[in-house]
């Protein structure tokens, strides 16, 4: 703890500035030895020494095994490393290259050129002995801290448990191969912080903090006993913790956008409509107004980002299209009108493979069964309006509150099969959500291009045993079928080929 002298408190008198005390000083002194750790850290993860850390051996042998990286900054290779003898899926094309082979520099792909042109001087090579090199995979809809406990646990355990849970799932997601996650709602501010300093292993996080909801919105979890609120306006257990804010009218909106915007949100996510999981609110019932949903996106805006909202219905989603969204989550009960409206406005929609199979979301109550059986019968128009409107769609899962659930993340992007052909869905799942991740312009604190192998894109790569553009359900047994998983160029695992 730092000795403040008497005389330095006077910074807090509204009669002196405080700009040159000496706390202002300490003050200044601390941040400035932050700011030089910051830098060292930096520093370490784009050139840390040769000799720190486990690599990639130079081939993939055929002996059956594999071998987990450990994670922090300091094991950022040195040299650059050539993925060579691979057939490439670039996150674009619909077909693989042959005979080039990708250089990784740092956290970045250096090249892609011919193989036939001399290796870098010094560099380690990786034989992918036929394998598929692809981007690493990008789930637009996921939700990092809510994605593993159940919804009990979730809203009555100490949250250091909720976010213990948070911290094995994230690990769990990296190995599936999900190098990047949208995340759609949920404190997720101090495990991204932690990833991406190297603490723990996880995917690169793009998060939106707290849901925003209205009074009996999809985000208010109180109990019923809990009500009415109190002149004295003491936040619920979901409000402390960060999962929700809710806050009515234009004012309140617009505070509470500008904290998740403060805490380091990347985009801000508003409960438009009712919602499947949700006590209070049927399907059919539109939430906030265009001026409130107005007041969130001018706070995006303002910070050169945008909104998305949670909306099934077409009311719904025409109110949050009035109010200058750029996005939809959902929107299985939409006509025809409001699908073309979407398209019009150049408005993205993030769609989910909801169906009733065993992938379907546990309900708590016959309320929310119905609720969901009803949603369900809306999936298949939805991907057929989104097809038939050239809509810009995105991919993701939504998993809530089942730990079985969010390990079937790649099979639910193999799911995708009953509505696009093989190599739509793993674009949908690269280089498209890459595109709608980078909607958050200067809030993107990831430095280049996802979901792509070229020249300047992040070096988040996979290596499948197999050709997923035959057969998405090699992505769906990500144990066996993923023998090489890279995030900013540093290898997280590799696994020899099995038959």
């Amino acid at each position: 703890m730092f000795d403040v002298d008497k005389a330095s408190l006077s910074i807090f008198s509204p009669s002196r500035c405080g700009c040159h005390s000496t706390a202002a000083a300490r003050i200044g002194a601390l941040f400035a030895v932050h700011e030089r750790v910051l830098q060292q850290d930096q520093r370490v993860s784009t050139a840390a020494p040769a000799a720190a850390g486990a690599s990639a051996p130079p081939t993939m042998s055929t002996t059956q095994g594999s071998a987990r990286a450990p994670s922090g900054p300091a094991l950022q290779r040195a040299r650059a490393t050539v993925i060579q003898n691979a057939r490439i899926f670039d996150g674009i094309s619909s077909t693989l290259t042959d005979g080039m082979r990708v250089v990784v520099d740092g956290r970045f792909i250096k090249a892609v050129e011919p193989q036939a042109l001399a290796l870098p001087e010094g560099c380690e090579v990786i034989d992918a002995k036929g394998a598929v090199l692809m981007p690493g995979l990008i789930d637009a809809h996921w939700h990092s801290i809510l994605a593993r406990p159940s919804m009990l646990t979730a809203m009555t355990a100490d949250f250091n448990y909720v976010y213990t849970l948070a911290v094995a799932e994230a690990d769990a997601t990296l190995m599936r191969g999900f190098t990047t996650v949208r995340d759609m709602g949920g404190p997720a501010f101090g495990l991204k912080r932690a990833i991406d300093e190297g603490v723990i292993p996880g995917p690169r996080i793009y998060p939106s903090g707290a849901f925003l909801s209205q009074t009996s919105g999809h985000g208010d979890f109180r109990l019923l006993s809990e009500l009415p609120k109190s002149a004295q306006g003491e936040l619920s257990y979901a409000e402390r913790v960060g999962v929700t804010a809710i806050a009515d009218g234009a004012d309140q909106v617009l505070l509470r956008a500008r904290e998740q915007l403060m805490r380091g949100a990347s985009q801000l996510k508003y409960m438009a409509g009712g919602g499947v999981m949700s006590t209070y609110d049927g399907l059919d019932v539109t939430e906030g107004s265009v001026q409130e949903l107005a007041a969130a996106v001018t706070a995006a805006e303002n910070w050169g980002t945008y909104v998305t909202v949670h909306a099934y219905t077409s009311r719904a989603v025409n109110m949050a299209l009035d109010a200058g969204v750029r996005c939809i989550e959902h929107g299985q009960l939409i006509d025809e009108d409001t699908a073309r409206r979407i398209a019009d406005l150049g408005v993205w929609w993030s769609l989910q493979p909801f169906l009733d199979d065993e992938d379907a979301v546990p309900t708590q109550s016959p309320a929310s069964r119905e609720k969901q059986l009803r949603m369900v019968g809306g999936t298949d128009k939805a991907y057929g309006l989104a097809q038939r409107f050239g809509i810009k769609t995105a991919w993701g899962t939504d998993t809530l509150f089942d730990a079985r659930l969010a390990s079937r993340q790649g099979a639910q992007l193999a799911k995708m099969s009953r509505w696009y052909g093989a190599a739509k869905v793993l674009q949908m799942a690269t280089s498209v959500n890459g595109e709608l991740c980078a909607m958050s312009g200067p809030r993107n604190s990831y430095p280049g291009r996802l979901g792509v192998i070229a020249p300047g894109a992040m070096a988040d790569l996979l290596l499948v045993n197999g050709n997923p553009l035959e057969d998405l359900q090699r992505l769906a047994q990500p144990e066996r079928n993923l023998l090489l998983i890279m995030k900013d160029g540093r290898v997280c695992k590799r696994q020899d080929a099995v038959a």
